[in-house]
This record gives structure tokens, sequence and C-alpha cells, in this order.
């Protein structure tokens, strides 16, 4: 009679919380994580605490992921419209009384300094799919109006502040759901084609495009200037120019098997500019090569498989549109800063994910990851 009252042991009350994580995910990330740790060692070991910095950010990340992975979809998608209206209201506020730092006006003070646009990474694909799931089975052209509105009002605001990389990450996860939602392919294909023959247009008007004293009138000056730099490097050598050459020179000079881990010289005499944070992906490569590199690629495709693979067995629509936007939140993180530190995407300032040096950024991915595993595992409870 007494055994039937006994206390559940650590473990038995343990158990739950962790049944149903997804094995294959948590893998990826924490080899990921491992790299991270390694090259920002190597990078950042005479760069004060960044390298027990970055530890620290990856454990309150890992904290963050587990607590997010016990709520469930449905309970997430409660927080949908509260999570997008704060976060709108936020960029506004940021608009009329934000914080100006190096001619940028993308914070706020609320007795701690925030950025908000970090938040809607995370609102945003949270709303769209809401807005989704309420109308599944009866979609409308007008329904997809609506979403590219729900979509343009931050990306706006951010692109205003401005912040290109951020916008572009929250541009890429609204599109994400859109396109996931079932966007007509017929709505898709112009733009595309409008914008490959407006890059041929651009690289082959250049000289022209790229003189001095013309200004583009759709761009700000600094973003004008980053694409032309990414056209001819060489235009300014020592200044505009000096970051993308000097991460070329860096993965040119790892060669197939790279410098060995310590030794790479270009990080170690800083010449790569930013070499912990959005260029840190150049100090990988100068040490661990394209083996290395290859390594790392792998792991993020890995990951971003497993992310797609979880949101095709998400049980209903707003998972399968959330673990699919989150998904592709981590392939336009690491394929734009890839892309910015190899010369063939501007510079637009985004960190590379578990590997370069942020804190708010690896809080924002440890939601994502939350979020994904959170998908997941309400599957694999759903099918025991």
């Amino acid at each position: 009679m007494a055994a039937a009252f006994e206390k559940p042991s650590l473990y038995q009350r343990t158990l739950p919380l962790l049944q149903g994580f997804d094995g294959p995910l948590a893998f990826a990330v924490f080899l990921l994580a491992c790299a991270g740790l390694l090259i920002m060692y190597s990078s950042g070991y005479d760069h004060g605490t960044r390298f027990m910095d970055h530890g620290r950010n990856m454990l309150i990340a890992g904290a963050i992921m587990f607590v997010v992975a016990q709520v469930p979809p449905q309970r997430l998608m409660t927080f949908a419209v509260p999570l997008y209206t704060i976060g709108v209201a936020l960029l506004i506020a940021v608009a009329i009384f934000g914080l100006t730092k190096k001619g940028a006006r993308r914070w706020l003070n609320v007795g701690v300094v925030i950025q908000p646009s970090e938040l809607m990474k995370i609102a945003l694909p949270l709303m769209l799919a809401w807005w989704f799931q309420k109308r599944e089975g009866q979609l409308r052209p007008f329904d997809f109006v609506a979403a590219g509105l729900l979509l343009a009002i931050p990306v706006g605001l951010i692109m205003k502040q401005p912040d290109l990389g951020t916008s572009l990450l929250v541009m890429a996860a609204g599109l994400a759901v859109i396109f996931f939602a079932g966007l007509s392919w017929k709505l898709i294909v112009p733009p595309v084609l409008i914008s490959v023959v407006g890059a041929i247009l651009l690289i082959w008007n250049e000289p022209q495009l790229c003189a001095d004293g013309v200004r583009w009138a759709v761009l700000h000056d600094y973003q004008q200037q980053r694409i032309c730099t990414l056209l001819d490097p060489t235009r300014d050598p020592l200044g505009k120019g000096f970051h993308i050459i000097q991460g070329m020179i860096a993965i040119g000079s790892g060669g197939l098997v790279g410098k060995g881990f310590m030794a790479g010289t270009q990080t170690h005499l800083e010449f790569i500019p930013e070499r912990t944070t959005d260029f840190i992906f150049a100090a990988y490569s100068e040490e661990f090569g394209l083996i290395g590199n290859l390594l790392l690629i792998a792991g993020f495709i890995f990951l971003i498989l497993r992310g797609l693979a979880i949101a095709l067995e998400a049980s209903t629509l707003f998972a399968r549109l959330l673990a699919g936007a989150l998904t592709m939140i981590f392939f336009t993180y690491a394929f734009v800063n890839m892309g910015m530190v190899s010369g063939i995407l501007p510079v637009v300032g985004v960190p590379l994910p578990f590997i370069s040096y942020g804190g708010t950024a690896m809080v924002t991915l440890g939601v994502a990851i939350g979020m994904l595993m959170s998908v997941a595992k309400t599957k694999r409870l759903v099918q025991s």
C-alpha cells in the first residue's frame, strides 16, 4: 500500500520533460556549438572575455531552448498576436525616440537597452503562421495580400533604422511562411526574374552607377556603397573594401586543410575585422581550410534538412508553417554570412548561427530551436 504512494524519483519526474526531444536536431546544434566554441577560443582569446561570454551565452540559449520546447505549438499560437503587436509598437518607439549609435537608430532604453528588431525574427513568423492557421481551407488572394502587409510593416520600420541585415532576416522568415502557405508560383517567378535582370544590369553598368557623385534614390548611401564595394572591392582597398578583401585572403590562405588551430596569421595579426562576430567564418576558414568549411556547411545542411523534416511531419498548419519559417531563418543566416565573408554578397552584418559572438542573436537562436523542438516533441508524443 505504501508503494502506491511512493514519491517518484528525480529521473521519473524529469523523463516527461525529455521525452520526445528530437535527437538529430539536438546533435546538429551540439556540433555547431562545439565548432563555435573552438574557433571563438582561437579568434577571441586575446579579445577580453569573449570566449567565456560566448560560452555563457550558449548556456543561456540552451536553457531558453529547453523551456520553450516544453510549450506546445497550440500554446505558442496564443503568443502570436501579442508578440507581434508589442514588437511593432517597440519599432515605432525606436523610430520616434530610439538611441542612435554610428548613424543608426536601432535601440530603445527601457531600463535596459534593447534592440526590438530582434524580437520580430520570432514574432513575425509566429504572427503569419497564426494568420494562415485561422484561414486554413478557405484561403483567398486577399489573405496573401494581408499577410504581405503584416510583413511589410515591421520590415519597413527596420529598414528605416537603417538595419539591412536584420530586415533581410525578418523578411526571409515572413516570405517563407507565405510561400509554405501556398503562394502561387505565378506570383513568385516574376519578381525573381526582375531581380535577376536588375542584378545583371547593375553589374554591366557598374562603372557608371558607382562613379563618384552618383546617388541612388531607393537606397541609403551606406547601402549603395556596400553594393558598389561588393562589385569592386579594390575601389577602396584600405577603406570600404578592406573587410571583403581581408576575408577573401583569409579564406584562400587556408588552403585544403587550413593553417591549424590557433595558427591563423590573418586572424591573430588582426587583419580580419570583426573576427569574433560577422567575419568569424574567415577566421575559421583560415585555420581549418576547405575540409573544415565542408564539414561546417554539412552541419548546417543537416540542421536545415532536419528542420524541414520536422515541418513536414507537423500535425497542424500553424506548426508546419512555423517550423518551416524558423528553419529558413537558419538557412538565411548561414547563407548570407558565408556569402558576404566570401565576397559574393554585400556586407550586411548577419552573424553565423552558433559560431559568431552575440548575446541577443544567440538567445533568438535558442528560442527558434526550442520552437522546432516543441513541434517535433508534440508530433512524437501524438504518435506514441
